[in-house]
């Protein structure tokens, strides 16, 4: 009787290990190319970056739903936001020249998704989003080398809030504007990896 209860549990065993395998494979087949090359050589810390990246989707979604910064999430504060805090807790766990490389990988990728017309986040990536990402990413190493704690989504939220972080230049309606505050039509955005879009502090308002 107790052999047969010690069978079940390792069938058990094995059963959940698959799953949880298959999971894996799932999200790597989910990951670009160049991310998927950072995995192969970071192997040892992939799970890790993966668990980050999921912890930080899940706080930048507490944020946006609380209403502590403003944007729908692209191109505004929750997202600069979004990185800012990935990055921080990346440099804090795996290091930050890791974190650094992972970051270049992920925006290696989106512009291999704007060539295949694939979205981010609802839209198709263009050079102005993958700018404010690295210029962001670079914000949250700099926490996370700072910052001996795992509190960073008020230090974050302060840093975006302040001004440290970019974002891209929006008004009220949610159209893009270019340098001179002008509302850029969607048509000469469309298909474009450069466009009109501009960067500016991350507490600037219309």
């Amino acid at each position: 009787m107790r052999f047969k209860f010690l069978l079940i549990l390792v069938f058990l065993f094995m059963f959940l290990s698959l799953v949880a395998q298959e999971s894996k494979m799932k999200k790597f087949k989910q990951l670009s190319a160049p991310e998927k090359c950072w995995v192969l050589f970071h192997s040892f810390v992939a799970k890790k970056a993966l668990i980050i990246a999921e912890e930080a989707r899940k706080i930048t979604a507490e944020i946006k739903k609380d209403k502590l910064l403003k944007g729908n999430g692209n191109g505004g504060q929750i997202d600069a936001f979004r990185h800012t805090y990935w990055m921080a807790r990346l440099t804090q766990q795996i290091g930050w020249r890791r974190a650094k490389s992972l970051g270049k990988a992920h925006e290696k990728g989106n512009f291999k998704d704007y060539k295949k017309h694939r979205i981010e986040d609802g839209v198709v990536p263009d050079k102005v989003s993958s700018d404010m990402d690295l210029f962001n990413n670079d914000v949250g190493i700099k926490i996370g080398k700072m910052t001996d704690t795992f509190e960073f989504k008020y230090i974050v939220i302060d840093a975006v809030k302040e001004g440290r972080c970019k974002i891209i230049k929006i008004d009220k309606n949610g159209n893009f504007l270019d340098i001179e505050e002008n509302i850029i039509p969607i048509e000469l955005l469309k298909g474009k990896w450069e466009n009109e879009k501009c960067l500016v502090k991350s507490d600037w308002s219309d």
